[in-house]
């Protein structure tokens, strides 16, 4: 089995890793002010950074879209919106971006539990955590578990330390699984798409385009019945 390979973060990677940090620390902030969990994750959780990093913020339990939008439109400029569902059997999301690498995300349906848990598993930090400079471990898009640690991170493969890998991240084992069988599945045979991709014009509302998708897509209608 695979032992740990450390990882010592030079001034630089730190520098790269707070400024992506206070930026997170900022969209978040609107959302913590009135109570409304909203969570930063992938490498910014982690602290696996890169230039070309993401800053991903999801709203799992969001109030209405409109809420939400009036919430970003009085810090920054929305430069546009979409809804995703990434197979039939995912709950579709709301999408908000304000640059080509910083976006919020929203489920237009309650998260399932293994939903949920696919944040755990890459790694999700809320305001508070970014505010005190707290990381936690995840799992990267190449299975490879990344536990911080004062000088940087540890990476550990996740093949072979499912259980393990599950006790870390505060999850169950069938999450961890799931999760692998996806990655695996994406690296084998690409990325396929997604079940729906559609840009909202800008008079459109987030709740009238889902109730059109959903009266010609079946399975939109099966979750909004849960």
């Amino acid at each position: 089995m695979a032992e740990a390979t450390e990882i010592h973060y030079t001034p630089s990677h730190w520098s790269l890793l707070k400024r992506l940090r206070d930026e997170a620390l900022e969209m978040t902030r609107p959302f913590h002010q009135r109570h409304i969990q909203a969570l930063a994750y992938g490498s910014i959780a982690r602290g696996d950074v890169k230039p070309t990093s993401d800053i991903d913020i999801i709203l799992p339990r969001p109030p209405a879209p409109a809420i939400v939008e009036t919430l970003i439109e009085a810090e920054t400029t929305i430069t546009h919106r979409e809804i995703i569902q990434a197979t039939p059997n995912y709950a579709a999301k709301a999408y908000i971006h304000t640059a080509e690498d910083r976006s919020y995300s929203l489920p237009l349906v309650p998260l399932r539990s293994h939903e949920r848990d696919f944040y755990s598993f890459a790694g999700s930090v809320n305001h508070p955590q970014l505010a005190e400079g707290i990381r936690v471990p995840g799992v990267t898009k190449n299975l490879t578990l990344i536990t911080p640690t004062p000088q940087g991170h540890t990476e550990t493969p996740v093949a072979g330390r499912e259980g393990a890998t599950a006790k870390t991240l505060g999850i169950g084992v069938t999450a961890v699984l799931d999760r692998v069988r996806t990655l695996r599945r994406r690296e084998k045979i690409g990325r396929t798409g997604v079940y729906i991709q559609r840009t909202l014009h800008p008079h459109e509302g987030f709740g009238d385009v889902y109730q059109q998708l959903a009266r010609r897509r079946p399975p939109l209608r099966r979750r909004q019945r849960e």
